[in-house]
């Protein structure tokens, strides 16, 4: 198959070129895809004629949004709107990743959200990516949405890059990481590794995606600096005790329901996949920090 990535410089679209192997990729990025640009969609799908588009390119500073309001939607709805409008013209199946944050989180910790739950936003964030989706499913005949959540890689910035640039320039002042909101950290290999058995097996619909198990982000965060044998105390707080301009779900953590219903779900244990995600990569981590 001959397979577009938008987004092709993000964490997700680098582990896509990775991942995507026995295919012809073509990952392209800002300057030369932009995908709220119909002339510069257009110019890559007449040229190149891909089978599938797997839609990496978001507005995803979640904070910025909050003032950012119509980039974060041109962006986050009207990109996604313009390449399901020619997915279908060009007869292309088009693989879109979306989010958690399409939920305000008010359930119950450790009850998760399902594919079939009604989405209820309330972030700009969140509102966007939500607008998004229905904009695919209401142009593209053939498409899938795959929500992820609380995403990390090699690549690229993310929770993990930024802590461990604290923890290792900084040791002595600590960590305080929130305790009270809780999710399913989600790498971004074994993302781009579930969106390959997507494509594969032609599965079309919506799905949620995200590392199997849950845990706070102090949790996630006391994992990660353990294993990358930083020393440097990791300390809970609440969010109450750090303030952001956007509404974080207090409950972000997903159910691959669909993707188990198809026997297709290629997501692992978060701390199984976190270990390995070290394993591969705490030299270069440390490396880039260090930097």
């Amino acid at each position: 198959m001959k397979i577009l990535v938008t987004g092709g410089m993000g964490q997700l679209g680098w582990d896509c070129r990775e991942v995507f192997t026995g295919h012809e990729v073509l990952a392209l990025d800002l300057p030369n895809l932009d995908i709220t640009e119909a002339a510069s969609v257009d110019g890559i799908l007449s040229l190149w004629r891909p089978d599938v588009i797997v839609n990496c390119a978001a507005y995803t500073a979640v904070d910025r949004a909050e003032t950012d309001v119509a980039k974060t939607w041109n962006v986050n709805r009207e990109g996604p709107a313009l390449l399901a409008t020619r997915a279908k013209a060009y007869d292309i199946f088009l693989l879109h990743v979306s989010t958690d944050y399409v939920f305000d989180g008010a359930r119950p910790v450790p009850e998760p959200y399902l594919e079939s739950d009604q989405p209820h936003p309330v972030s700009v964030y969140g509102k966007s990516k939500l607008a998004g989706e229905r904009e695919i499913r209401e142009r593209a005949p053939r498409h899938a949405i795959l929500r992820t959540a609380w995403l990390y890689g090699a690549h690229g910035y993310n929770f993990l890059k930024t802590i461990l640039r604290r923890a290792v320039t900084d040791p002595r002042r600590g960590l305080r990481i929130v305790n009270d909101q809780f999710g399913t950290p989600t790498w971004s290999r074994r993302l781009a590794e579930q969106i390959l058995a997507v494509i594969e097996a032609d599965a079309t619909g919506l799905f949620h995606a995200s590392g199997e198990g849950h845990c706070s982000w102090y949790d996630f965060a006391k994992e990660f600096i353990s294993l990358m044998k930083v020393d440097c105390e990791v300390r809970p707080c609440t969010t109450a005790d750090y303030p952001t301009p956007t509404v974080r779900p207090a409950n972000s953590i997903l159910e691959n329901a669909n993707l188990k219903k198809a026997g297709l779900n290629r997501m692992q244990d978060w701390r199984a996949d976190l270990g390995e995600y070290v394993q591969r990569y705490r030299e270069a981590l440390l490396n880039e920090v260090r930097a």
